[in-house]
């Protein structure tokens, strides 16, 4: 068999790479072509995604591919987070730099929705996970301010829907990041119209969903020209990263309404959860905070989200402002020379949400709690890290009541 090549453009919340995996019918390798840096920017007072850099860090990556393998790449897709968005106008123009989900438009809009829609309705409509930061609350956070650009828009399209019609000019909405969104009935599998309709948001910016493994077409030819992937077709993965995370998963159990594993995929979130065979949308999952989120091949991830390494991420951007260069390894160093268990604290707090101090955030939430304040460097970043292996083992209790019995194995994968 000849050789082939497939690029996936991995897009995370604090980086992003492309990676070559090359196939010859029998061995699978792969290799790190580009990688570079992603945080969400300040802009006019707004965060957002400086989706114009990404795009040239993407054609930077595929430039080199098209140097290394050329003919040999059969295709690219791209994973990125879920929830953020943008929109294409009735011109097919891109309106928009994407918000990030942190940013403070959100604030109070969960509540909001509640007035119109009761919570308990949202979830039997959509079986997600209630967090400010989906799409649907900055959807009505757009609608209630009277937002331009969503009475221009024509078309929602998430992260990575933006990179592949960047790609292709296809505009396309792959299934699983849909999912994330909280406009997306799993049972039903299209987006929760009626749900949609008692919020007032317009109809068509939903388009048309696609599956993972869709091939959308060849490269836009001025993208073909530009990196020399002349023969290369833009192909949609699990376009949630998580998603793809859990098919690599190594288990040899599939999925199941009772499974025996369970996986942590760890990032700048920490995704605890099973994959199972159908969707679990009851009230026991709506009072744990659970989601159903969609898998690849039509399985669900019922899982939580947790605060995941996002702590010491913005720990070590807030020192790196202060002078002071710490790598992730002297970051693990001093961390491992600190008392164990001295403080946790919940990573899940609101004040640790987008603070411009991470440390000095995490020292007031550990005053608050009535916790011993980490003062050094170390101390500051272990209790960051058993914080979150703390919130991750409760969760993992919670999910083992959910799936009505003691999962026997965990698998941890991701960037984390």
């Amino acid at each position: 068999m000849a050789r082939s090549v497939a690029l996936a453009v991995d897009l995370g919340a604090s980086g992003g790479r492309v990676v070559a995996g090359s196939f010859d019918g029998r061995l699978l390798e792969l290799d790190e072509v580009h990688r570079f840096e992603n945080a969400p920017v300040p802009f006019g007072g707004t965060l957002v995604w400086d989706v114009v850099r990404l795009w040239q860090e993407v054609l930077h990556g595929l430039r080199l591919a098209g140097g290394r393998s050329g003919g040999a790449v059969t295709s690219v897709g791209v994973d990125t987070w879920g929830v953020d968005f943008s929109f294409l106008g009735a011109d097919g123009a891109l309106l928009a730099n994407p918000v990030c989900y942190r940013d403070a438009r959100t604030r109070g809009m969960l509540a909001a929705a509640e007035q119109t829609v009761p919570r308990a309705d949202m979830f039997e409509a959509t079986g997600l996970q209630f967090m400010e930061i989906n799409s649907l609350f900055q959807l009505l956070a757009l609608s209630r301010g009277g937002s331009t650009v969503l009475g221009a828009a024509e078309r929602m399209l998430l992260i990575p829907d933006i990179f592949h019609w960047l790609l292709s000019g296809v505009a396309s909405n792959e299934r699983t990041n849909a999912t994330t969104t909280q406009c997306y009935d799993p049972r039903g599998g299209d987006w929760a119209f009626p749900m949609l309709e008692r919020f007032g948001l317009p109809r068509r910016i939903f388009g048309g969903l696609v599956d993972p493994g869709t091939d959308l077409g060849p490269l836009r030819p001025e993208v073909a020209a530009e990196t020399g992937l002349s023969a290369t077709r833009v192909v949609v993965p699990g376009t949630h990263d998580t998603a793809s995370a859990v098919a690599a998963v190594p288990a040899a159990e599939p999925p199941s309404a009772r499974p025996d594993w369970c996986y942590v995929s760890l990032g700048t979130w920490a995704l605890v959860g099973a994959e199972l065979d159908r969707p679990l949308v009851t009230e026991a999952c709506r009072a744990r905070n659970f989601t159903n989120e969609g898998g690849i091949g039509g399985t669900t991830r019922l899982l939580k989200n947790v605060c995941g390494l996002w702590l010491v991420q913005q720990c070590r951007a807030a020192w790196q402002r202060a002078g002071r260069e710490w790598s992730w390894d002297q970051l693990t160093s001093l961390a491992a020379e600190a008392p164990p268990l001295a403080t946790l604290v919940d990573p899940d707090d609101p004040s640790l949400v987008a603070p411009a101090d991470m440390p000095e955030a995490i020292r007031a939430l550990a005053r608050r709690a009535g916790e011993p304040v980490p003062e050094s460097t170390g101390a500051v970043v272990r209790a960051a890290l058993e914080s979150v292996a703390a919130a991750i083992a409760r969760t993992l209790g919670e999910l083992d009541a959910l799936v009505g019995r003691r999962i026997g194995r965990i698998h941890v994968v991701g960037g984390g």
